[in-house]
């Protein structure tokens, strides 16, 4: 899975960049290069990555994230009669093919502020066709899609505790969060989510960002080393459990470490009350410091948030 099921984000919620708009020129050069780079990233995945409107296109994107998700029947990450209303709007449904069949999908919606940002609604990638780098194809031709429209930013949400996702969004696309949203979706019943809560992490997609276009030309950035001198504010025991440092010990530091169970997705299948108290002590630590004014500045290979204060 590349991200989340999402719910439309309320408008006070979304970040607005206050970097100058691009001028006409580069907005070309800008749509250009994100073209490029959607066609490099869809040739080394393999795969076919295209818009999808056809009703028959978007049944398949139906019962694909019915597989991935394995909801209850009343609440399906999509209907085929959204996806069907969505994209007769103008929105963006894209599908990556290989060999004919359809192993991705990635969804989502023009959001605040108008003309400015679109919310990537869901996307995910069939068990079969992961490792192919499926995923970061949909995401880099989900850019030069929004680029092409003038957008700047794309966000959306994930579970901060799945260490993966973390790092797929966070140092291989260079997006930032900006929010800890807690218990955002309320209950979530599927096979991947239930009964665990659905705090999630919002985060931006700065699509003109240096960074974020030198990992979409090469196939993707990398995490950042462990600052030396660093808090540990949270880690993990020999046992698995979430140990957390004291607030006193990381509520002023310039630098934290705050670090994600190693599969959380295999904790909850095992010891659900084990996973719950990782949902907790991640939302009293990460959620304390993004609340305070902290920054996340990147997640490590080895499965941690970097996270940085500049007020002092």
């Amino acid at each position: 899975m590349v991200h989340d099921v999402g719910r439309p984000v309320p408008e006070g919620e979304l970040a607005v960049s206050h970097e100058p708009a691009f001028a006409p020129a580069d907005e070309a050069a800008r749509a250009d290069e994100a073209a490029r780079a959607a066609e490099l990233a869809a040739r080394r995945s393999g795969v076919q990555v295209r818009l999808l409107d056809a009703l028959a296109e978007l049944e398949q994107v139906y019962e694909l994230f019915d597989r991935i998700w394995q909801p209850d029947a009343s609440n399906p990450p999509v209907t085929v009669e959204h996806l069907r209303a969505m994209t007769h709007a103008g929105n963006y449904a894209a599908g990556a093919f290989l060999d004919g069949e359809l192993v991705g999908a990635c969804v989502g919606f023009f959001a605040s502020p108008p003309g400015h940002a679109l919310h990537s609604h869901v996307a995910g990638v069939a068990a079969a066709a992961r490792g192919r780098h499926v995923g970061f194809a949909l995401k880099v031709h989900q850019r030069s899609w929004a680029l092409e429209r003038g957008l700047r930013d794309v966000t959306w949400t994930f579970d901060p505790l799945i260490r993966r996702n973390a790092y797929f969004n966070l140092a291989k696309l260079r997006a930032r969060p900006q929010e800890y949203l807690v218990d955002f979706y309320g209950d979530m019943d599927d096979a991947i989510n239930e009964g665990q809560g659905s705090d999630r992490l919002l985060v931006r997609w700065a699509l003109g960002d240096p960074a974020v276009v030198a990992a979409c030309s090469s196939g993707g950035g990398s995490g950042p080393d462990e600052p030396a001198g660093a808090v540990a504010a949270l880690t993990e025991s020999a046992s698995g459990r979430p140990v957390a440092a004291p607030a006193a010990a990381w509520e002023r530091a310039p630098s934290c470490l705050v670090r994600t169970p190693t599969d959380i997705e295999a904790l909850r299948r095992a010891d659900p009350v084990l996973a719950r108290q990782w949902r907790l002590a991640m939302r009293d630590v990460l959620g304390g410091m993004l609340g305070s004014g902290a920054q996340v500045v990147g997640f490590t290979g080895s499965g941690a948030y970097v996270v940085e204060r500049t007020d002092g």
